[in-house]
């Protein structure tokens, strides 16, 4: 990577993590590396004090803390964005654990231009044999992941747990979509954005992070959140078919009343901006990866 290695900031969204974002942290300035990092924490309104052992915390000053007011993880993330210093992001999950010279491998394919957003190799702590690598989507737009594969290869979707991107990208796609105020598709969005504005999605399989999968959430999610997001992600981003599709996947709240809020939330304004950036559109995209929806 030349005389002078990247500098990357790792921003992490929290909420309510416990003792994951001690252990998170933990790993991350103990496994080797050559790359100058700076760790952002982004609190989105916790309330059970995961982030109070910053205060004494060994590598404090290599932690940026910010307190959020419950804007959402895609909020969150920006959030970290903005206060970043170096050139290169990293956004991560809070509850993770690396190995070494991960992040070195994973920012050299951006430094050599190979690709302008990668993912690591996911694997679950409690079974470090389960992994999966980079996702897609299912016919009725669930996360699916990746098999192994030998070497680097294009991804549809560029899991939440840990994205990789330049600042430049970041801006220039604007960021995971301001819109989400709650979880739910906002790495879906993201990814499909990176590919319709024309950049790329890769993921390296031979770089494993560690990832705690939980069956359920620390903070409350409901299905009004998740289908907003939905629908608001068809519309940015679908032609009419597929977002009369995506409408019919809401099943447990009225439709109307969330596409109603959606449109009235300027969706529309934000499309049309989105559809003179397009470097391909939606048809073609699903085409590359199979995605039959």
């Amino acid at each position: 990577m030349g005389n002078k290695p990247p500098k990357v900031s790792i921003i992490f969204p929290v909420r309510n993590e416990g003792t994951n974002v001690k252990m998170t942290l933990d790993s991350l300035f103990t496994v080797k590396t050559n790359i100058e990092i700076e760790a952002i924490i982004v609190d989105d309104a916790s309330d059970d004090q995961c982030c109070n052992f910053l205060t004494s915390y060994p590598h404090r000053n290599k932690v940026t803390y910010i307190r959020a007011n419950g804007v959402g993880p895609a909020n969150a993330r920006n959030l970290g964005a903005e206060k970043a210093q170096h050139p290169y992001l990293a956004i991560c999950d809070a509850h993770m654990t690396f190995e070494n010279f991960w992040i070195d491998r994973l920012v050299y394919h951006l430094v050599k231009g190979t690709t302008d957003a990668i993912c690591p190799a996911i694997g679950s702590i409690s079974d470090p044999t389960i992994k999966g690598y980079g996702q897609s989507l299912t016919p009725s737009l669930k996360i699916k992941w990746h098999q192994k594969r030998k070497s680097l290869f294009e991804t549809a979707v560029l899991p939440g747990a840990s994205i990789i991107t330049s600042q430049r990208v970041f801006k220039e796609v604007g960021g995971f979509d301001t819109g989400f105020l709650t979880w739910g598709h906002e790495d879906v969005e993201f990814s499909l954005k990176l590919w319709l504005f024309g950049y790329r999605c890769h993921c390296d399989p031979q770089v494993t992070i560690l990832h705690l999968f939980r069956t359920s959430h620390p903070y409350k999610v409901n299905y009004e959140g998740i289908y907003y997001n939905l629908l608001r992600m068809a519309y940015l981003h679908f032609d009419d078919k597929r977002i009369k599709k995506a409408k019919a996947l809401i099943v447990h709240s009225p439709p109307n009343t969330i596409e109603k809020k959606v449109i009235k939330d300027g969706v529309l304004v934000k499309r049309a901006q989105y559809v003179k950036r397009r470097k391909m559109d939606i048809e073609d995209l699903f085409k590359k990866f199979n995605i039959y929806f």
